[in-house]
């Protein structure tokens, strides 16, 4: 529906409505009832030329018949200008503002009462072209007038309008100029480039075409119609980037399959030239391990020694430490030097180790003087960190023999004898507070925590194993009591001999051993020796701690690898000539 309004007149549809149904203006469907009059022909009119001249095939208009039960009804109203759309309204209702912008285009109605409405248009684009209507009708009331303000509820059997607001749909526009072109938008103008455009019309040199082409229909051009000039910084950042996308791809490809395909990078021989110390760390793997040993120029790889170590079949046994390593050797030359635990630059404290023999392994590692640490370790005990309850009688070789610790020690450059000695003291006294060996040495019946450190130094020097140390503790104990009438409470450990001659000696003269007055020979002192005699382990200290209980008093090794226990001396003395035959036997005599 139109903004013309609705009255009594006819109502022409428009072409977005959602129930419009012409057809070319050849017809139109009804609403709300309203039907075409009675099978009344439609008469051609008289089209603009114009129109004409566009649509020569636009379907034809009939005029209205006349109907005598109108004329009676509106016979005060009749046509006065035929040709020329519709009669002057009445005064008191004010020109449509639609009317005024189409002067051209009156639309003129006729409403039979009772009877369906249907449009008239007169010469003005609107009209039939067929002159006076043969008999007056009713004229539209409604001519002219402001509609926007006409209410649709007088009006029996009328739809709301639904075209009085903004939102309303435009007015029908005539046959004639419903499919013109829309209107060809204008296109935003370019900013001109700041680079100068060369080439006639600004088109760098290429051909302008006819000329006649509208402006921003292709692409590039200026406002001016020159096309823009491309940037020849931009035109070569982006080779350069080409250039270097293609070039980076191209490298890490070939760095890809180098590294995946080709042999590893490899050093030849052994090396030659500076020693630099190489500290694998705990829990490292062998790639770790490469990535170290190229860093500090060992190895030109760490896949030469990876592999190296992977084909080796001792390759995945290499221990955490410090190597001294030559600079520049082959991969398989490192990992043979690091198999070796004694190529590793570490002091190893084996259990029952004597103090002696670790001052000797410290001095050659650190490459001091003979004689170093144990001048410092004789020196300097009391600042090194022992307990309150060790060290204090004079009559002790070595104030810190069993108190370092056995168990491996790991050099660097900045270790000295005194940084390893005290953490090794610290490392003993640790394990002996966690023992609680100051409260187990009153329950064994000895005198003080020092006691049970050097029953365990003495079991580990006699034993083999943890089964050994257990049995051997036993006959300590039962020999230190004073119900002992068979040794006469003397414990006679071989072992103590040795160590207050500072050797390792089997076969050694008896009645010697049982001359010699020191307070660490057994065989010449009753009970234990005044301080260890080594550095027992863990298995030796919990089993000094958890003796046998077996009653043993004696025992031997006959074959060297087997101990034998007894409880008698008699026992003791049949495995003792035992023994002395299989040396004779072995020594030829």
């Amino acid at each position: 529906m139109t903004e013309y309004g609705r009255g009594r007149g006819p109502e022409p549809w428009h072409p977005e409505d959602p129930l419009y149904g012409d057809q070319g203006w050849t017809g139109h469907q009804t609403q709300q009832g309203q039907v075409p009059y009675a099978g009344a022909p439609q008469q051609e009119y008289q089209q603009d030329p114009q129109y004409q001249q566009q649509y020569p095939q636009q379907p034809q208009y009939q005029e209205y018949q006349q109907y005598p039960e109108y004329q009676q009804q509106y016979a005060q109203q009749q046509y006065a200008q035929p040709q020329q759309g519709y009669a002057p309204q009445q005064a008191q209702q004010p020109q449509h503002p639609q009317q005024a912008q189409h002067p051209q285009q009156p639309q003129q109605y006729a409403q039979p009462q009772g009877q369906p409405q249907q449009p008239v248009y007169d010469s003005q684009g609107w009209d039939t072209g067929q002159g006076q209507y043969t008999a007056a009708v009713q004229t539209d009331p409604y001519a002219g007038a402001d509609y926007a303000q006409h209410p649709s509820a007088g009006y029996p059997g009328e739809t709301p309008d639904l075209y009085g607001t903004a939102e309303a749909y435009p007015p029908p526009q005539p046959p004639g100029r419903r499919h013109l072109e829309p209107e060809p938008v204008e296109q935003e103008e370019e900013p001109e480039s700041d680079l100068p455009v060369g080439g006639a019309g600004g088109r760098d040199g290429e051909d302008d075409g006819d000329g006649d082409e509208p402006s921003g229909r292709r692409g590039g051009r200026t406002p001016k119609g020159g096309k823009k000039k491309r940037s020849g910084t931009a035109c070569l950042l982006a080779a350069v980037v080409i250039l270097g996308v293609v070039g980076g791809g191209g490298y890490y490809g070939y760095s890809y399959i180098k590294a995946r395909f080709a042999p590893a990078e490899d050093f030849a021989g052994e090396g030659a030239g500076e020693v630099v110390d190489v500290e694998i760390p705990k829990g490292a793997g062998l790639g770790q391990m490469g990535r170290i040993l190229k860093e500090a120029g060992v190895v030109a790889s760490a896949q030469a020694f990876v592999d190296a170590a992977n084909a080796n079949p001792k390759g995945k046994s290499i221990q955490p430490g410090v190597y001294p390593m030559n600079k520049k050797m082959s991969g398989a030359a490192a990992v043979a030097l690091m198999i070796d635990p004694t190529k590793l630059n570490v002091i190893t404290v084996t259990e029952g180790m004597r103090n002696s023999k670790v001052y000797e392994a410290i001095d050659k590692k650190l490459s001091k003087p003979e004689g170093t640490t144990r001048e410092i370790a004789l020196r300097d005990a009391k600042n090194l960190g022992l307990p309150a309850w060790a060290g204090n009688n004079p009559k002790l070789m070595d104030p810190l023999e069993g108190f370092l610790f056995p168990t491996r020690y790991d050099l660097s450059k900045d270790s000295t004898p005194e940084s390893l000695l005290k953490q090794m003291v610290k490392n003993a006294t640790d394990k002996y507070t966690e023992l609680g060996i100051e409260a187990k040495a009153k329950e064994l019946g000895l005198e003080n925590p020092l006691q049970v450190v050097t029953v365990a130094s003495l079991v580990n020097a006699e034993g083999k194993n943890h089964d050994d140390f257990r049995k051997m503790s036993e006959v300590v104990y039962n020999r230190m009591k004073k119900t002992n009438d068979v040794t006469n409470q003397k414990i006679e450990f071989d072992s103590t001999y040795n160590y207050a001659k500072n050797q390792s000696e089997i076969n050694f003269n008896l009645k010697e051993a049982q001359a010699f007055n020191n307070p660490y020979n057994t065989h010449f002192i009753k009970g234990l020796p005044v301080g260890p005699i080594g550095n027992p382990g863990m298995d030796a200290l919990t089993a000094t701690l958890n003796p046998d209980h077996g009653g043993w008093m004696f025992f031997v090794s006959v074959d060297g690898n087997t101990t034998t226990f007894t409880k008698t001396y008699d026992e003791h003395l049949k495995l003792v000539a035992e023994f002395q035959e299989r040396q004779k036997q072995k020594n030829g005599g």
